[in-house]
């Protein structure tokens, strides 16, 4: 896995791995994944100890909006990417105590297949994640923990008390032209939390931000 560039995005804890191709005219070959670069290298430092335990995909056409789930006992991390079409990824603080906490941020990753790279997207645990699709589109997740249905929630990505202070503004105009008015989403997560109401609950403190 020859990895081209690590980002930090608003949130510094919201990584993004950039990693290469290498096209000819017959397409192109990658490693998406290899242990010893992306887990065990010192380059890598934020990924260091993790174990991904579960892999998820899940095809969504446009316009679909997934989120913003969390999870505890166990946590789960993820690493997302698009397989095909093109993702906005979101990230929402919830972690009591963090500077950014209650701010959401945005990161947009097409998957086009003449790119000499593509990327993975990291959100820890102590977010809220979401993404948005704005093609047909193939998603690959890597997580960190199981899926545990009795410890899991989620915050409406239309609560009102979200802060967008921070978030790319041409991704929120796409967010705030598609996703009010999408059926493309479960009841479940249009009804969700506002971020008040899950930091008033006793679960919150399952999120505490560690510097």
């Amino acid at each position: 896995m020859l990895i081209a560039d690590i980002r930090e995005l608003a949130i510094p804890d919201v990584k993004v791995v950039r990693f290469k191709r290498f096209l000819d005219n017959r397409g192109y070959f990658t490693e998406q994944f290899r242990k010893s670069d992306l887990i065990d290298s010192n380059e890598v430092g934020f990924l260091k100890g993790e174990s991904f335990v579960q892999a998820n995909e899940s095809f969504s056409h446009k316009g679909t909006f997934r989120g913003l789930h969390f999870q505890w006992n166990p946590y789960m991390g993820k690493l997302v990417r698009p397989l095909t079409g093109s993702l906005i990824d979101f990230a929402l603080d919830i972690r009591i105590g963090s500077p950014y906490l209650g701010k959401i941020i945005a990161y947009e990753i097409p998957n086009k297949r003449t790119d000499e790279y593509a990327e993975w997207i990291w959100v820890p645990p102590g977010f809220a994640h979401g993404i948005l699709l704005t093609e047909d589109s193939l998603i690959e997740y890597f997580c960190t923990g199981e899926y545990s249905p009795d410890c899991e929630a989620g915050i409406s990505p239309l609560a009102d008390d979200i802060d967008w202070s921070i978030c790319d503004k041409r991704l929120k105009k796409i967010f705030d032209r598609i996703v009010p008015g999408t059926k493309l989403i479960t009841d479940k997560d249009r009804n969700g939390y506002s971020v008040s109401s899950w930091l008033e609950g006793n679960d919150s403190g399952q999120f505490i931000y560690n510097k």
